[in-house]
């Protein structure tokens, strides 16, 4: 159990993991609850001296990562949003964002899971905000929150890693890879029969 544990977090445990971490966490396809705060912080605890330098590689991640799916958002359109968002989540989203402007929108990326910002994203790119707007306020209030995580890593990070050597924080990061693992597949399938049904349909035009 404890060599599964080191495996799943070597993988992102590095600089540039955590970089890739952040544009996984606002893809469309992965699902990572919690994942970028969580190798921010260890990092940050076991090299607190780059406290200042791991927001910023988790910033840089997260702002490409959604940059793609806003981008995505745009391309399949409103109408092509209730193949890759739950229908009751799309409802309230959309409420959210036809009320709001791109900086108020952008600005709800400082709240962490379960928070659905992927559907928040995608729905801001369909509906035209303007995306230097929209993905200039999310890196500032993305750049915050990890600033902050980061802080608290590095002024308590002793204590956090002694728990690292626990069973209980094994259990927990096996539990959450669990999930992310599941989420993942979810979204992959969803994303996949979504693109099949565009094409079935482009090609039934056609004809």
């Amino acid at each position: 159990m404890r060599s599964l544990f080191n495996t799943l977090l070597s993988y992102f445990l590095t600089p540039g993991g955590l970089f890739l971490m952040g544009a996984m966490d606002a893809s469309v396809v992965f699902f990572l609850p919690l994942g970028i705060d969580f190798v921010l912080i260890i990092l940050t605890a076991r090299k607190p001296e780059l406290f200042w330098l791991y927001p910023l590689l988790a910033t840089a991640g997260s702002v490409i990562g959604a940059g793609v799916t806003f981008w995505i958002g745009r391309k399949v359109g409103e109408h092509g949003l209730t193949r890759l968002v739950k229908a009751s989540t799309l409802k309230r989203v959309e409420r959210r964002v036809s009320h709001s402007g791109a900086i108020s929108v952008a600005a709800l990326g400082v709240i962490p899971p379960p928070f659905p910002f992927t559907a928040f994203v995608l729905t801001s790119g369909a509906v035209r905000l303007n995306p230097w707007t929209f993905l200039s306020t999310l890196a500032g209030v993305r750049l915050f929150r990890f600033m902050v995580e980061a802080a608290l890593a590095a002024r308590y990070g002793r204590g956090l890693l002694a728990f690292m050597q626990s069973t209980t924080f094994t259990a927990i990061v096996i539990g959450l890879a669990a999930l992310a693992i599941i989420g993942t597949i979810v979204s992959a399938v969803a994303v996949v029969r979504s693109v099949k049904r565009e094409k079935r349909a482009a090609r039934a035009a056609a004809a």
